[in-house]
């Protein structure tokens, strides 16, 4: 399982007013119970901080506190990216590069026979044909109101994020 974490967060935020989420519960649930769940691997990157405001100190540490719960979860792995100012406005960088390596290099390396995304992007597409090209079945979770229909097109099987898949996923 490939979780784009700013992607989901604004799903959590846009579409279902915040609610927390028990993220292996979330994993599981997404998992056919005919196959084992090889590992959850979560995408994102640390906010931004420079120590001048509360505001960015507590929501850094609060993201610090989140990742730190997720690495110990069993068959979790965590992929940061960084942060960059472009322009005046912060940027995430490297986070899908990490989710599309990752992806192509367990699909080419027979370690997986399915690949679920969580994800919009449509930057994804060639990692998703290269996944398929390799053999793998690639399911994608999406919410309506963040989807390209590229990826709905490139994907095998698609799935979406519904109230009922979130509230059996809350802590």
């Amino acid at each position: 399982m490939f979780i784009d974490g700013g992607y989901f967060n604004k799903v959590l935020e846009n579409d279902f007013n915040r609610p927390r989420i028990d993220y292996y519960k979330f994993s599981e649930l997404l998992c056919d119970p005919n196959y084992e769940r090889l590992r959850t691997y979560y995408y994102n990157c640390m906010p931004f901080q420079d120590y001048s405001t509360d505001e960015e100190n507590s929501r850094y540490l609060a993201m610090e506190k989140f990742i730190h719960s997720l690495k110990r979860l069993p068959r979790f792995e965590i992929r940061l990216g960084k942060l960059e100012r472009i322009n005046g406005a912060f940027v995430q960088k490297r986070v899908d590069i990490l989710l599309a390596v990752d992806l192509v290099r367990l699909s080419w390396g027979e370690q997986i026979k399915t690949a679920i995304i969580i994800t919009g992007d449509s930057d994804f597409v060639p990692a998703v044909e290269a996944a398929k090209d390799a053999g793998v079945l690639v399911q994608l979770y999406y919410s309506k109101s963040s989807i390209h229909d590229e990826l709905l097109s490139a994907v095998d099987e698609s799935f979406e994020i519904t109230i009922g898949l979130i509230e059996q996923s809350k802590i």
